[in-house]
């Protein structure tokens, strides 16, 4: 039962493995604890949930997030690496800059241009990220599309062979910046950001399993010989990428979008060079994710 001040709160599923709309929210208002009660109610559910039409400031998306829990710094890349992940209006610890744009020939933001395969935020990290929140302020006319994938049906689709194989067993996530391609790990990776994590985890709210592991960050299963760990995760990203599990998000101006970001898998497709897009991101930390 809703309680009368969310009676006109609407949650439309996409109708597919993941998504849904609520509508009937202003998010540039403070809501009731009873909104944020369906709200997450609706987010466990659809993993991926939007709100269309939204005028939210920079500071009003942030004390909105802030109601799901401690919001999560800006992860800082290691000298090396930092110009693939910095820009000149990087200015707020809590915010990421997704942007193509550029300020006298230097970027604003991270991650501009082109596709970017599917990923887990800060998954090369000890505490990956709870939940991500994004907000579209400016769109290129076509494409930028965000694909998200629910890694419960992901889990559930595993062949048994490999549920019994890979039980117990952890991955290695690493992280250089990169959009459309791995990191080597047969060399010295300790400059590079990266930690162990397992490949089926549980999740803390839902209690559900689901597949962690993803073809940008997730580079090497501990404990099988690397031929092994090649073929096991080529089958993994196959599986976890199947369109039957995927929804793609088509950005409207003013959508913010939010997602669970320990049971999905998110990607980018590609967009017109020249084209601006600009996103504003924040997070919710998380915990050490547990098998």
């Amino acid at each position: 039962m809703l309680d009368a001040v969310d009676a006109h709160i609407e949650v439309v599923p996409m109708g597919g493995p993941c998504g849904a709309e609520i509508r009937g929210v202003d998010l540039s208002r403070a809501l009731s604890d009873a909104t944020l009660a369906l709200i997450q109610r609706a987010w466990n559910e659809h993993l991926i949930i939007f709100f269309r039409g939204q005028d939210v400031t920079q500071e009003q998306q942030l004390a909105f997030a802030s109601r799901f829990g401690d919001l999560g710094a800006r992860k800082q890349a290691p000298d090396h690496l930092r110009e693939k992940a910095e820009g000149v209006l990087q200015l707020d610890p809590k915010i990421l800059l997704v942007s193509n744009i550029k300020l006298d020939g230097v970027p604003i933001g991270a991650f501009g241009d082109g596709d970017m395969w599917f990923h887990i935020d800060s998954g090369y990290s000890q505490r990956p990220y709870r939940y991500t929140f994004l907000y579209g302020v400016e769109l290129p006319s076509s494409g930028g599309d965000t694909l998200f994938a629910n890694m419960y049906r992901a889990y559930d689709a595993l062949p048994d062979r490999l549920k019994r194989v890979l039980e117990g067993k952890r991955a290695l996530h690493i992280h250089e910046y990169k959009r459309t391609a791995q990191v080597d790990v047969d060399g010295d990776i300790s400059s590079a950001p990266h930690w162990y994590h397992p490949v089926f985890i549980t999740h803390p709210y839902t209690g559900k399993k689901a597949l962690f592991v993803d073809r940008l960050m997730t580079a090497r299963i501990e404990g099988v010989s690397r031929q092994e760990s090649d073929e096991i995760l080529a089958e993994l990203y196959e599986i976890g990428e199947r369109p039957e599990f995927t929804y793609a998000h088509k950005w409207q101006l003013g959508d913010f979008v939010m997602w669970d970001n320990l049971a999905t898998i998110h990607a980018r497709t590609d967009f017109p060079r020249g084209e601006r897009r600009l996103m504003r991101r924040c997070t919710v930390e998380g915990e050490p994710v547990r098998a």
